[in-house]
C-alpha cells in the first residue's frame, strides 16, 4: 500500500510542477521557426547569394581597370660594334628600366551573351526566393507537426489525470465500504491496480510530453530547457475559402513556380549560347610612364615617355571546332527536359493535391465521429458510476466504462490534430500556408 501511495504522491507532484508556466502560442512558434531554425538561416543566406549574384557588379556590363608598374634591372659586360667599324667594351654595364600604366577594357557588344546571362542571373535569385519559400514551408509543417504533438499529448495528460482523480476517488470509496464490511476486500485489490496502471500511463504520457516539448524547442532552436505550454485550440478553414485555394492551386504551388522558373533560366542559357554566332566588340584604353637608363653602348643614355594609347578591337570567331555549334544544341535540349519535367509535375500535384483533400476530408468527418463518440462515452461512464454507487454493477464493469471513455477522448485528440496537419499539407500544395491566420 506505501508503493501506491507513492505512486500518487509523484503522479500529484507531478501535476503541480507543470503549473505556472507561459504559454507558447502558435504565432510565437511560428516567430521563433523563423528567426532561430538553422535551415531556414541556410536558405535566407542562399537568397543573399543570388541577390549579389543578381548585382550589375557581376553583370560583365562594367569596364575592368587594371594597374601595372615594373622595374628591370640588368648588369652584364658589353661590347659594341659600330658602323665606322670602332668597338666599344662596357664592363659592368648597367641597365634600368622603369614602367607604370593603367589600362582600360570595355566590351561594346559580344553577341548578347553577358546580356541574357545578367537576366538568368535575376531569374535564378527569383528561383531561390522560391527555394527559400518551400524550405519555410517545409519546416513549417515540420513545426506544427511536433506543436501539434505537444498538444495532444498535453490534452492526453489532462484525460490521464482525470481517470486517475476517478480511480482515486474509487479506491477511497472501495476502502471505507470494505472497512464498513459492504464489499469484500477484491473491490479494494481491484482499485489498488487499477490506480497503479492509471499512474503509469500518466507518468508515461507526461515523460512524452517533456520529450515532445524538447523537440519543439529544436524546431525553433530554443534553449532545451524551455517551458511552456501550447494552444490546444483548433480552428478549421472555411471551406468556401479553402475551396478558392484548391481552384488557384495550379499557379501558387511552390513546385510548380519554380519549374516554371527553370524553364526560363534554360530559356536564357540558350539564348546566351548562340552569341557565339556573333562578333565581339571592345574598346581598350591606357595610360602609360616608362623610363630607361642606358649605358654608353646604347644609342641613347636615358628614355621617358608618357602618354595615352587607345583601341578597338573585333573578335569573331568563325569556327571553333564544333564545341559551341554542340553547346548551343544541347541548351535547346534542355529547355525541352524543363518542359517535360514542368508536364510531370503538373500530373504530380494534381494527384497530391487530390489525394490531400481526400485525406483531409476524411479525417475532419472521422474526428466529427469522435466528438460523438466521447459524448457517448462520457454518458456511459456517468451512468456506471452512479449504478456502481448503487451496488448495480461490478467494479470491473465501471472500470470497463472508463476506459472507453479514455480511449474515446485520446482518440478524439489524435483525430482533432490529425485532420489540422492533413489541412495544412493541404494548404501547402495550393500554396497558401504562409497566408493563412493560424
Amino acid at each position: 500500500m506505501k508503493y501506491i501511495k507513492l505512486g500518487i504522491f509523484l503522479v500529484c507532484f507531478g501535476s503541480m510542477v507543470a503549473q505556472e508556466v507561459p504559454l507558447l502560442s502558435k504565432q510565437e512558434a511560428v516567430a521563433d521557426m523563423l528567426e532561430g531554425n538553422f535551415g531556414i538561416a541556410v536558405a535566407r543566406n542562399n537568397v543573399t547569394i543570388s541577390e549579389n549574384n543578381k548585382n550589375v557588379l557581376n553583370s560583365g556590363f562594367l569596364p575592368s581597370l587594371t594597374g601595372n608598374a615594373g622595374a628591370n634591372y640588368n648588369l652584364e659586360d658589353q661590347t659594341a660594334t659600330f658602323q665606322d667599324g670602332t668597338t666599344r667594351e662596357v664592363v659592368d654595364a648597367e641597365t634600368t628600366r622603369y614602367n607604370a600604366s593603367l589600362n582600360l577594357n570595355y566590351t561594346l557588344f559580344d553577341g548578347l551573351g553577358r546580356w541574357y546571362d545578367y537576366k538568368r542571373l535575376k531569374e535564378e535569385y527569383d528561383l531561390s526566393e522560391l527555394q527559400a519559400r518551400q524550405t519555410i514551408e517545409t519546416t513549417m509543417l515540420q513545426l506544427f507537426t511536433v506543436y501539434f504533438e505537444v498538444a495532444r499529448l498535453t490534452e492526453n495528460v489532462a484525460v490521464l489525470e482525470e481517470t486517475f482523480q476517478n480511480t482515486k476517488r474509487r479506491l477511497t470509496r472501495a476502502g471505507y465500504a470494505f472497512e464498513y464490511g459492504q464489499v469484500n476486500k477484491l473491490e479494494v485489490l481491484n482499485a489498488e491496480v487499477d490506480i497503479v496502471t492509471d499512474s503509469i500511463n500518466l507518468m508515461n504520457a507526461r515523460q512524452q510530453l517533456t520529450n515532445a516539448k524538447r523537440d519543439l524547442n529544436v524546431v525553433t532552436n530554443s534553449a532545451l530547457d524551455r517551458r511552456f505550454t501550447v494552444d490546444t485550440t483548433i480552428v478549421f478553414t472555411n471551406p468556401l475559402v479553402l475551396e478558392t485555394f484548391l481552384q488557384t492551386a495550379d499557379t501558387n504551388n511552390v513546385r510548380l513556380l519554380q519549374a516554371r522558373q527553370n524553364i526560363t533560366i534554360s530559356d536564357y542559357n540558350y539564348k546566351a549560347s548562340k552569341s557565339i554566332f556573333l562578333p565581339s566588340v571592345g574598346l581598350t584604353g591606357s595610360y602609360g610612364w616608362n623610363e630607361g637608363n642606358f649605358p654608353a653602348t646604347n644609342f641613347l643614355a636615358s628614355s621617358t615617355s608618357t602618354g595615352f594609347s587607345a583601341g578597338v578591337s573585333l573578335s569573331w570567331n568563325l569556327f571553333d571546332g564544333g564545341g559551341g555549334i554542340t553547346a548551343v544544341k544541347n541548351a535547346k535540349i534542355q529547355i525541352s527536359n524543363r518542359e517535360l519535367e514542368q508536364r510531370r509535375l503538373v500530373l504530380e500535384v494534381k494527384r497530391d493535391i487530390a489525394n490531400a483533400q481526400g485525406n483531409y476530408e476524411n479525417r475532419l468527418a472521422i474526428y466529427r465521429l469522435q466528438e460523438q463518440n466521447v459524448v457517448t462515452a462520457r454518458n456511459n461512464f456517468e451512468r456506471s458510476n452512479e449504478r456502481y454507487k448503487l451496488g448495480q454493477i461490478t467494479s470491473l464493469e465501471l472500470r470497463q466504462s472508463q476506459i472507453n471513455l479514455l480511449n474515446a477522448q485520446t482518440n478524439k485528440n489524435l483525430a482533432k490534430y490529425e485532420a489540422k496537419l492533413a489541412e495544412l499539407e493541404l494548404l501547402q500544395l495550393t500554396g497558401q500556408l504562409l497566408n493563412i491566420e493560424l
